[in-house]
């Protein structure tokens, strides 16, 4: 389905340790202003970049990727990793609908948020 989601940055190497951080995950594609960081080419990767054009990143309102979790202890998990590693909260993890979804919620040190999220 995915390939990758690109997520735009003002310092890269602070972007690449922190997705690499905070999901165990590698550079797999380094070409300068964009790199995609992941586990494998062949599974989906988040990929950060300088803007094209030169202009300062932008986050999109009501834009937000959502990484999955394996389990709720898992979400909570990635949301204190990603704020230890310098996100800020954008939402404590907990039920937000019923018995089917669980989620928190972050900004990454450049503004983009993210959603850890449990089905179940």
């Amino acid at each position: 389905m995915i390939g990758y989601s690109t997520i735009g940055v003002q310092d890269m190497a602070k972007a690449k340790a922190f997705y690499c951080d905070l999901f165990d995950a590698d550079v797999q594609v380094d070409v300068g202003r964009l790199a995609m960081i992941g586990t494998s080419t062949d599974a989906p990767m988040v990929a950060v970049c300088e803007p094209f054009d030169g202009n300062a990143p932008s986050c999109g309102n009501g834009a937000m990727i959502a990484f999955p979790g394996a389990s709720k202890d898992e979400v909570n998990a990635l949301h204190a990793k990603a704020l230890a590693l310098g996100a800020t909260d954008e939402g404590a993890p907990g039920q937000r609908i019923d018995d089917v979804f669980y989620g928190g919620y972050v900004r990454d040190p450049d503004g983009n948020k993210l959603g850890f999220y449990f089905f179940g």
